[in-house]
């Protein structure tokens, strides 16, 4: 039996944006209990409250998994937080989606139904095309899911996404307060024209690598600068980056090393899971007692032999530092400084100011040593960055 005052004890959570709620870093997606009997699914629920896992995704639109889900909840339903996602349907289409709003209404009613009236976060759901973005915030979807927050169905809108181009959109309507999105090292360094589930299916072709994405990037920092959170789906890769058949990298990444990954990310709140057993949600849990070195996600990506000079991935190889700067928040605030509003230009946002001022020690106290520059694996000029952070952010 696991103890369960120690994972809870070690379980760290995270702001979920604007909203006021905290996330437990690790939460659960649980797509992968679809069609499993019920015994499965209320122990693998079981263990995740175990765990302190407070967050769950439940966009799976049959009615045997929410009807499964719920009762496995039960009264406990009180004590966490749920995804549900506005357009998941049931009726055999591509993904299960429909933008019919009578088919939308009957399928997301039943699952408030089935969550005791109140649904946490309403996802619209699976915003990647343009077709995707237009059918629901230009029409009657994205009103109806004001309407469900105003009547106090739902807490807070948000939506899931693989595309950072429509993502970015839609963040940029100021509707959204939380955003699904697929994170991990391979999909953040895939050029945007190319299909990420195309990668998925044929195995990753790490030719068409071009080094940090910049539209991935632009979109993390925006959700930063916005006070939108993000959680995180697809982290290792449906699996594939932890498998030394086929993981694009010179070797599989671990699970912990996927989850600090995308938890290093600006705005990232919690990484879930598709868990399927007890054991699954066990092994995804032992990331909180990992080391740094055990978490360290930087030599795959450093395998990676174009594009990402320069490029700053938080990961802290520069530290320790002697004037003791934590040089990846200093580097992670002057890149959200850096994205540009919708004239073009950068504004620095109030709360990014804030947070660099709130530290401890900031880049004007950095002493040009450049032992951190030595450190670096991705050439990226702190020294630099540290000036820049202080003039802009200071």
């Amino acid at each position: 039996m696991l103890n369960r005052e120690k994972f809870n004890r070690n379980m760290i959570y995270r702001e979920i944006g604007k909203t006021g709620k905290k996330a437990s870093i690790i939460g659960h997606g649980c797509e992968h209990l679809d069609r499993k009997p019920y015994e499965q699914v209320k122990s693998t629920i079981d263990a995740a409250l175990e765990c302190g896992i407070n967050i769950f995704d439940m966009f799976m639109p049959g009615q045997e998994v929410r009807e499964f889900l719920a009762k496995a909840l039960g009264s406990r339903r009180k004590d966490v937080m749920i995804q549900g996602h506005i357009c998941s349907t049931d009726i055999k289409q591509q993904y299960d989606i429909s933008r019919d709003m009578p088919t939308v209404k009957r399928f997301f009613e039943e699952h408030l139904r089935l969550c005791g009236g109140y649904i946490d976060f309403g996802m619209l759901f699976f915003i990647d095309s343009d077709d995707d973005y237009k059918n629901v915030f230009d029409t009657g979807i994205a009103d109806y899911a004001l309407k469900l927050k105003e009547n106090g169905d739902i807490g807070h809108i948000g939506f899931s996404s693989h595309n950072p181009v429509n993502a970015i959109k839609a963040v940029n309507t100021g509707l959204p307060e939380i955003m699904m999105f697929s994170i991990n090292p391979a999909f953040d360094i895939i050029p945007t024209d190319e299909s990420i589930f195309t990668h998925l299916e044929k195995g990753f072709n790490a030719e068409s690598f071009v080094g940090i994405e910049p539209k991935r990037a632009e979109l993390y920092r925006l959700c930063e600068q916005k006070n939108v959170g993000i959680t995180v789906m697809k982290a290792l890769g449906a699996g594939k980056l932890i498998s030394p058949e086929h993981t694009p990298f010179k070797k599989p990444l671990t699970v912990g090393q996927c989850i600090h990954y995308a938890l290093s990310r600006p705005a990232v709140v919690s990484v879930l899971p598709g868990c399927q057993t007890p054991e699954e949600i066990f092994d995804v849990i032992k990331y909180l007692d990992l080391s740094e070195t055990e978490r360290d996600y930087t030599e795959a990506l450093s395998s990676v032999k174009s594009g990402l000079h320069g490029s700053c991935f938080y990961c802290s190889h520069c530290q320790p530092c002697p004037a003791e700067i934590d040089i990846a928040a200093v580097n992670k605030y002057l890149d959200i400084a850096l994205v540009p509003d919708a004239s073009g230009k950068a504004s620095v946002p109030p709360s990014v100011r804030s947070h660099y001022q709130s530290l401890k020690h900031k880049g004007a106290e950095c002493i040009k040593c450049g032992s951190c520059e030595k450190r670096c694996p991705f050439g990226v000029p702190i020294i630099s960055n540290m000036e820049k952070a202080e003039k802009l952010l200071n």
